[in-house]
């Protein structure tokens, strides 16, 4: 079917469209930025783009337009287990010449991925300054 026709069958209803407080989103697979449009639907689209977070790294999905038939076939899956500015560069240079108009929000995908991954900041109890605060914290 074309991307059109499968577009318009989808967008108003999905088992994946969210619809809250007058915004539409999707939790569709494949869907960089989970907004309901044509542009970043993980279904509609031959061509589509998908980066996904697994234990080692971050997975790049790229679906193959000539195998819409096999659907197993059809998905081409790289892990990006380096670091950050090196999967951010592997990824640019995928989706550019992909599909060059989901570039920015793939490299915003992964980038968020691998921050989320990494964990927080971790601070230090501040020290005790004074006699009186001392003596408060030991009692």
């Amino acid at each position: 079917m074309s991307t059109d026709l499968v577009w318009l069958l989808t967008r108003n209803n999905s088992s994946f469209l969210v619809k809250r407080n007058g915004v539409q989103f999707s939790r569709e697979p494949g869907n960089l930025l989970n907004i309901n449009s044509l542009k970043y639907s993980g279904v509609a689209p031959h061509k589509n783009v998908d980066v996904a977070a697994t234990d080692k790294g971050v997975v790049l999905s790229l679906r193959k337009k000539g195998a819409a038939n096999k659907p197993v076939k059809s998905l081409h899956q790289v892990t990006l287990t380096t670091g950050a500015r090196s999967a951010a560069r592997s990824v640019k240079n995928v989706v550019k010449g992909y599909r060059p108009d989901l570039e920015k929000a793939a490299l915003a995908r992964v980038s968020r991925l691998l921050e989320v991954k990494k964990g927080g900041k971790v601070y230090k109890p501040r020290k005790l300054r004074g006699a009186k605060a001392r003596k408060a914290a030991s009692q």
